[in-house]
């Protein structure tokens, strides 16, 4: 009677299966990254561009100040 290898090929599936776990945690984890180094912090950006509205280039005024 032929013998079953039942246990080889659960252990190999669970190992397939732990690889498979471990490369998605990765793709996540860089998808991650990525994402925060793109835009770290919107609300940082929003704050700058008010900050620049507010306060134009103040080269630009003198000029429009000075005498012709």
């Amino acid at each position: 009677m032929a013998k079953s290898h039942y246990s080889f090929k659960k252990r190999k599936k669970e190992l397939e299966r732990k690889l498979k776990q471990d490369e998605k945690r990765k793709r996540r984890q860089n998808k991650d990254n990525i994402a925060s180094e793109e835009n770290p912090d919107p609300s940082q950006d929003e704050v700058e561009n008010l900050q620049e509205e507010e306060n134009p280039d103040p080269s630009q005024d003198e000029i429009k100040n000075l005498p012709e």
